[in-house]
């Protein structure tokens, strides 16, 4: 694992001057490590360090959503990183603006910078979700970023959970609680929208009176399910403040179809299908134990 002192030397080799002292590294990310830095004019940057080659992979798609998303964004005053060194083995850009509302400590424990049940932070994220969601498959599929349809979406969980049950031994209880949801079409989408895929505290970064300055890892974004991005609210704050989601949401032009609150739930309590799929993408035998135990969990 590389050093601070590796991390710096990498950028400096890039054109990027940055100092050791004051460096912090954050390991919380499934994809990248990060490293806080600042410059010698004190200017604060972020080095994204790619944990695998799948992800290093992964860049171009991401450069193009980041550039699709931010003027929408930046029209309510919420920035996105701005890729200034993109590398296979390093991306750095300027710090945003907040901090987020959701850290992990050093014993890997989580740790609140924010309430995750706030009326407040509720009625933002609904603003957030309707400008974001207001990006059009259109406007998507014209800059290069992947769109699916209703019916791909439907279809790619029923592929991820056959490869799934293929791999691993899944409870029965489990296993008939996706055949009912996958059969439920009151939970489907009637349409599909821009989503970040990952909306939750840790990726959106707040200042100290609760307003929305900037949103982080746009790795898994596309056209897709808009229930991705309020599953992380029901799991978080419950189907109360959700709904409170919803009503601003909906206020502010986001489509609201009936089975939108239920699809939220369902995505949560879907984690396990994720972290088995990404169980099989780093091979590891921990990932592979974790992700046995959450589908089966009383073997």
């Amino acid at each position: 694992m590389s050093t601070i002192d590796d991390v710096v030397a990498l950028a400096s080799a890039h054109d990027l001057h940055l100092t050791p002292e004051g460096a912090t590294v954050i390991e919380a990310g499934l994809d990248y490590r990060v490293v806080l830095a600042s410059d010698d004019a004190g200017r604060r940057w972020v080095l994204r360090l790619p944990r695998r080659a799948d992800v290093t992979a992964g860049m171009a798609a991401e450069t193009r959503i980041l550039d699709l998303v931010a003027p929408a964004l930046a029209a309510d005053g919420i920035a996105v990183p701005d890729w200034q060194l993109r590398t296979p083995e390093l991306i750095a850009y300027p710090a945003l603006p907040g901090a987020p509302g959701l850290t992990l400590s050093d014993a890997g424990e989580p740790e609140w910078h924010m309430d995750p049940a706030s009326p407040g932070y509720a009625a933002r994220l609904g603003r957030l979700l309707a400008r974001l969601h207001s990006i059009t498959p259109e406007q998507a599929a014209a800059a290069g970023v992947e769109v699916r349809s209703p019916e791909q979406v439907r279809q790619g969980w029923r592929d991820d959970i056959a490869k799934v049950r293929a791999e691993f031994t899944v409870a029965p209880e489990i296993a008939e609680a996706w055949a009912a949801w996958l059969a439920d079409d009151t939970c489907w989408p009637d349409r599909t929208v821009m989503t970040h895929g990952e909306i939750y505290p840790a990726h959106v970064l707040l200042t100290e009176d609760g307003t929305i300055t900037g949103v982080l890892d746009w790795t898994t974004a596309r056209v897709d399910d808009p229930a991705r991005d309020l599953a992380a609210q029901y799991g978080a704050a419950g189907e109360e403040l959700l709904q409170a989601t919803l009503e601003v949401y909906a206020q502010a032009g986001g489509h609201v179809h009936p089975g939108l609150v239920a699809q939220a739930r369902n995505l949560w309590n879907a984690f396990p299908i994720g972290y088995a799929l990404y169980a099989l993408v780093t091979g590891a035998e921990s990932d592979r134990a974790t992700a046995a135990a959450l589908l089966n969990p009383q073997s």
